[in-house]
């Protein structure tokens, strides 16, 4: 019987621990109804780190060369599920609203960047993916605003540089728009589909 509460109390307290790491920390106004999505008031966003690197397809890249855009970093391995559920929704994304001045840019987490450049030539992505084995660019991004741990998150950047929502878990198009057209609207572009 002592090893059995024993191993209920380990169970409980491991899902509380990753209950823990995978809830992330609001910062500033969190006005989405979804608890693991947070949006920044506009004064309060911190400055997005450039993030940069050697592409899968081996050129250079670096978030700040969108600048201006609305850009959705999306960090992602070939080997996690919700990454793969989620890559036709970003590259929904990116073609539809690419005219609109919103760009989608990759984090891979692959070990090896021939099993991320296949993930992204069998779901055909038409956006940049540094390859980030180590995962050391999330590891620039402002302590508590996701867990680098976990894959996939999503983090949101307005025309100015500035982070201005973060999303733990895979998306769709139908909630980044929530987000995307105020920004787009912000800056004078019109928000709707083309």
């Amino acid at each position: 019987m002592t090893t059995y509460l024993r191993s209920c109390a380990a169970v409980a307290v491991l899902c509380a621990i990753l209950a823990g790491c995978s809830t992330p920390v609001p910062i500033g106004d969190t006005t989405s109804s979804d608890p693991l999505t947070q949006t920044m008031k506009e004064g309060e966003r911190p400055v997005a780190p450039d993030f940069s690197g050697t592409t899968l397809e081996g050129h250079t890249a670096h978030l700040s060369d969108y600048r201006g855009k609305v850009v959705l970093v999306n960090a992602w391995a070939s080997w996690c599920g919700p990454c793969r559920i989620e890559a036709p929704e970003l590259k929904k994304i990116q073609q539809t609203w690419k005219s609109r001045g919103v760009q989608v840019f990759g984090l891979d987490n692959d070990k090896s960047r021939a099993a991320g450049l296949a993930f992204q030539q069998d779901h055909h992505l038409g956006y940049p993916s540094v390859h980030d084995p180590s995962g050391r660019q999330a590891l620039k991004l402002p302590h508590g605003l996701v867990n680098p741990q976990f894959l996939p998150f999503t983090i949101v950047i307005d025309p100015a540089g500035k982070i201005a929502a973060a999303r733990m878990g895979q998306v769709t198009e139908t909630g980044m728009e929530k987000i995307i057209a105020p920004l787009l609207t912000a800056t004078g572009r019109k928000p709707g589909h083309s």
